[in-house]
């Protein structure tokens, strides 16, 4: 009973202790985050290092379909559609696989991020896109692979990778110009529909400054003569303010939008307001 006691509390020390063991990981873990003019990218890969091995053409073979990097996949993801070398790679995460040769570099951008180094099966639908980059000889060895963005401006960067003595900057651009224009056209022609609606609602619901309110809401429903819900919330910072006759017209106009619009939800909620106010 002894014996048996003893060699379960060794096999309990045993256990608790392996849970307990950390080591450092081989090739560690890191993520990069960027944002290249007004859009984001984020890098996560694992970085494995020389330890006075032969890297290219050796440990990683010329012309071989490699996983850039140790562990599962190394991705790379873009908060907006971006242009590699004169083509478009959709907004998305992607998996970066490479075909490294002594001059010339192949960097794939591949759909599945799910594998754990190369698809066991490949899978040619899911290559986003294809671009060749050439391969620059750096004077100064990198023991650690290492991912980079750098070359940065309004719009675009680089996406570099280094070790050993190579480096690979893969360009890309960015529709910064696009996203700006656009920014500064909805702020210099003003507030639009939704912001004068959600100030009006939000005054309503405070109890705040009514008339203002009703300044704002009026605005929105000048926008959009079909938007039901905003001519309901209309109709009820009309009777907040004691303009029965006001709010029942806009309820009206609420109510008929919104059979146009096949929303019968809108249309209970007119007709239980028009009741209570004696126009039904």
């Amino acid at each position: 009973m002894k014996k048996l006691a003893l060699f379960l509390f060794a096999t309990l020390l045993s256990v608790s202790m392996e849970a307990q063991l950390q080591t450092p990981q081989p090739s560690p873990s890191s993520k990069l985050k960027q944002t290249v003019g007004l859009t984001e990218v984020v890098v996560e890969y694992a970085r494995p290092s020389m330890r006075g091995r032969t890297i290219f053409g050796n440990l990683v073979p010329y012309d071989a379909l490699w996983r850039t990097g140790a562990n599962k996949n190394t991705t790379v993801s873009f908060s907006d559609d971006v242009t590699i070398d004169g083509k478009e790679l959709k907004a998305g995460t992607y998996a970066i696989y490479t075909k490294p040769g002594e001059a010339v570099w192949e960097v794939i951008f591949y759909s599945d991020t799910n594998n754990w180094g190369v698809p066991r099966e490949w899978d040619a639908s899911k290559v986003a896109l294809i671009t060749k980059v050439e391969a620059l000889e750096v004077p100064v060895p990198t023991e650690t692979f290492t991912i980079t963005i750098d070359d940065l401006h309004n719009n675009g960067a680089a996406l570099g990778m280094l070790w050993e003595n190579v480096y690979v900057g893969v360009k890309f651009t960015v529709p910064t110009l696009e996203k700006a224009g656009k920014s500064i056209e909805q702020v210099m022609a003003g507030p639009g529909m939704n912001e004068y609606y959600a100030a009006a609602s939000y005054y309503l619901e405070e109890g705040k400054d009514l008339e203002k309110a009703k300044e704002w809401i009026d605005k929105a429903v000048s926008m959009n003569d079909k938007a039901f819900w905003v001519m309901r919330k209309q109709s009820l910072i009309y009777a907040k303010l004691g303009d029965k006759q006001g709010a029942i017209e806009a309820a009206k106009r609420s109510m008929a939008a919104a059979e146009s619009a096949g929303n019968s939800d809108y249309v209970k909620l007119n007709k239980d307001s028009l009741k209570e106010w004696g126009a039904l």
